[in-house]
């Protein structure tokens, strides 16, 4: 089993950021999970990768060619995968992984959870999506994607279908018992209310 981990390229200011990113990592190491992350030897992408190879685990990188020739890379990965774009690399990581979860991070982890929840609700794919909500960090996320519902731009379902957790055992066995939803009754749905 993969699982893809999107988060930070940095640290952080609390050292509770990096705890959690080295606890996940042991967690993966205990269970025998393969990571697959953005390839970086910087911030919480580091700790992960780190931690993991120090146990002789398997790492996957996916870097687009531009972010390598910044020497940001990671040069000790079992493989990094060189892609052209960003898009290229999230693709390249959804077909890498049986599963993802969300650590802190800013705009580029921000934008691979929005795309990977919008391929969990097209159906494009149907791996459990959860998020480590790591000292409250995601609270307000959570809230809005709580007010998009209320508002009706974000179905009900489709909110339920991110798991989220602040320990990393408790959201791996929610994310075991993550159930894809039919794509068929919101669309029905969504063209009734926008016909009547």
């Amino acid at each position: 089993m993969r699982i893809c981990i999107f988060c930070g390229s940095s640290m952080g200011y609390d050292d509770v950021y990096r705890d959690a990113a080295h606890h996940v990592a042991r967690f993966f190491t205990d269970n025998n999970i393969g990571l697959v992350y953005g390839g970086a030897n910087v911030g919480l992408m580091k700790v992960l990768a780190d931690v993991m190879l120090s146990e002789g685990k398997e790492v996957i990188g996916v870097m687009p060619t531009k972010l390598i020739r910044r020497e940001v890379a990671h040069n000790n990965l079992t493989r990094m995968i060189n892609v052209e774009s960003m898009a290229e690399r999230k693709e390249k990581m959804v077909e890498l992984s049986d599963g993802f979860i969300t650590l802190p991070g800013g705009f580029g982890t921000f934008d691979e959870l929005s795309e990977i929840l919008t391929f969990n609700q097209l159906r494009i794919t149907d791996k459990p999506i959860g998020i480590l909500n790591v000292n409250g960090y995601f609270d307000k996320l959570l809230q809005f994607f709580d007010h998009a519902v209320t508002e009706g731009f974000v179905r009900k379902e489709h909110r339920n279908n991110l798991v989220v957790s602040d320990n990393i055992s408790d959201l791996f066995l929610k994310m075991n018992e993550y159930k894809p939803l039919t794509i068929g009754k919101w669309i029905k749905d969504i063209v009734k209310e926008s016909h009547s």
